[in-house]
């Protein structure tokens, strides 16, 4: 019998006074509410929550629905992550790490600077231990969350001039928040807080020196190219960056489990997903944005060792004085050892080849 024939038996069942089978029960009327943490102008990070609400009304005949609300609709991206907690809303889709002030450890979820790419946080995720230890956490401020995107390796922001030395970042006001902006301050910096859709003001105005968003597909749509043109890589502050699908703990435990294993499932489609969304278009985003007056610069072997020094001296002082922190970091940092030994073996020989071969016009 079809699902849908099913259904419609069981309310003819109702209907009659007769008992409705437990299977029917397990498939109740369920409406949830989700914010996202970001605006609906912004197609691969809304939506992804999007695609996430769809696969799950789908896989249950709509019986188990997600309105999706843009940031700031029902609750402002700072305050997702509590709204979720006490249950205001059932759900959020949102980066831990915007909210690592309440927490550090709620940092290494999303990311860790000089940490894993996105193919290796999946590994770490799914078979590295990292989901259980993420949500042994997330448990305690009453969320349940599953990895529901990534953006992979992002850029290293827009210069109003270029950066050459680690001495060059001595007092330059830079848009970057957050832990990364912790690390640093250690190089000089001195971090600055705007909204996306105020970056173009203050670069223009002097107000910044620099700023950082995500990658060419995003930031492109800024147009930043024409007051800031030097456009640094990597973002090695985010080698990869994990946004979370967060859901109410109390509530996903009400849920009927195949409910539950069908929210699992289609937090892990969309973290395929948007990757995969990001390198695609990616690819002629960048050509668009050179082709707009960005000037592409790569970060000097000589401040990465500087960032990574820096990354490295924070790290050890949160550990110190934060059991949590210590122990997801040390999860992520024995797995990097190893995983960048098998991505030297094949992987990085064989993209070396092919980028040279493009470079030599002969792809």
């Amino acid at each position: 019998m079809k699902r849908r024939q099913f259904f419609g038996a069981a309310t003819a069942v109702a209907a009659s006074g007769l008992a409705i089978p437990a299977i029917a029960q397990a498939a109740p009327k369920v409406s949830w509410r989700m914010t996202s943490a970001f605006p609906n102008s912004l197609d691969t990070l809304f939506g992804a929550a999007k695609l996430l609400s769809k696969y799950v009304s789908d896989a249950t005949d709509g019986n188990f629905t997600i309105d999706v609300f843009a940031a700031g609709e029902i609750v402002p991206t700072a305050q997702a992550y509590d709204a979720v907690a006490s249950g205001s809303v059932e759900a959020a889709h949102t980066a831990a790490y915007y909210y690592w002030g309440k927490d550090p450890t709620l940092q290494l979820p999303t990311t860790l600077p000089f940490g894993l790419d996105g193919r290796g946080m999946n590994a770490w995720f799914y078979y590295g231990g990292g989901n259980d230890l993420c949500n042994a956490f997330f448990n305690t401020q009453g969320i349940v969350a599953f990895p529901a995107g990534n953006t992979g390796a992002q850029m290293g922001g827009w210069f109003r001039k270029e950066i050459n030395t680690p001495a060059d970042f001595q007092g330059l006001k830079f848009r970057m928040g957050g832990f990364a902006g912790k690390i640093m301050q250690k190089m000089g910096v001195i971090p600055q807080s705007q909204p996306a859709a105020q970056i173009y003001e203050a670069l223009e105005k002097g107000t910044i020196d620099a700023a950082e968003f995500v990658g060419p597909y995003d930031d492109g749509k800024l147009g930043l190219a024409k007051v800031a043109p030097y456009y640094y890589y990597p973002g090695w502050w985010e080698g990869a960056a994990a946004l979370h699908a967060m859901f109410n703990k109390a509530k996903y435990d009400a849920l009927p489990p195949a409910y539950q294993s069908i929210l699992q499932s289609a937090s892990q489609a969309v973290n395929l997903d948007m990757q995969a969304h990001y390198d695609f278009v990616n690819t002629t985003a960048i050509k668009s944005v050179v082709a707009a007056g960005a000037q592409l610069r790569a970060f000097s072997p000589e401040i990465l060792k500087a960032g990574f020094d820096a990354t490295n001296q924070v790290l050890a002082e949160l550990s110190a004085s934060n059991a949590n922190f210590a122990k997801l970091l040390k999860s992520i940092q024995d797995f990097r050892k190893d995983y960048y030994v098998w991505m030297q073996v094949a992987e990085l020989p064989y993209n070396s080849f092919i980028v040279q071969e493009q470079r030599a016009g002969a792809i």
